[in-house]
């Protein structure tokens, strides 16, 4: 039987992705090789100056919303916010984190790494660790300095990270995951998409909810009828 398919779509700069980043852990954990997972960037924060300050302009600007995203965190376990985080270290644009792990895929990929365990990924250890670089301890990550002590902890050359970025090749990586973010009609972070597209569950969705559909399609995909999850 294939396993279930499930794209899911975030930006390292949204909270509600930094909440939900160990689901994908625990989806893999309780059903193994029968989830199948593709991880994608999609582009919501890619000029935080002119999102913070026009969205936030009569709620307090960069430190209204610095408030909000630790608001949000006090819902749930385990996840630290810096008081500086959004409030004085604010990172210009996802899009350069994104990048560098972009980077970081087509490196894992040329090297033939090909751990069995999604959580093992290199791509997925780096957005792991650039999340916890800037909610956790308020770092600048659009800063390639910043970029290169993460390498550096992941035991990365970050000369080899740059030169996938010379290439264009990150480039190329990064405006497809954006392409298909359109193609998919992805509207947020983060999305997880299902079912070839059929069912799609956008924001702060629980855990069980996410395994609940796939455990429907695993249970279903036997048959032609059509997921009732």
């Amino acid at each position: 039987m294939a396993p279930v398919q499930l794209v899911h779509f975030s930006d390292i700069l949204c909270v509600w992705a930094y909440a939900g980043q160990t689901i994908l852990d625990k989806i893999v954990a309780k059903v193994g090789n029968d989830v199948s997972i593709d991880f994608h960037f999609c582009s919501v924060f890619a000029d935080t100056e002119a999102k913070i300050t026009e969205r936030w302009k009569d709620r307090g600007g960069f430190k209204g919303y610095g408030n909000h995203v630790r608001d949000v965190a006090i819902n749930f376990e385990n996840l630290p916010i810096h008081h500086d985080t959004w409030t004085t270290t604010r990172p210009s644009s996802s899009a350069s984190p994104h990048m560098f792990i972009k980077a970081i895929e087509l490196v894992d990929a040329e090297q033939g790494n090909e751990p069995s365990n999604f959580s093992d990924q290199l791509s997925v250890l780096a957005t792991k660790e650039v999340r916890t670089a800037f909610f956790e301890h308020a770092k600048d990550v659009s800063n390639w300095c910043v970029q290169r002590e993460i390498a550096k902890d992941l035991g990365i050359s970050f000369d080899v990270i740059i030169s996938k970025i010379e290439s264009g090749e990150a480039y190329a990586k990064l405006a497809s995951d954006y392409q298909l973010s359109q193609i998919m009609n992805i509207e947020g972070s983060p999305t997880y998409v299902l079912n070839e597209g059929r069912q799609k569950l956008f924001g702060n969705v629980s855990y069980e909810i996410i395994l609940a559909n796939v455990e429907e399609l695993l249970t279903s995909s036997h048959s032609e009828s059509a997921s009732m999850c």
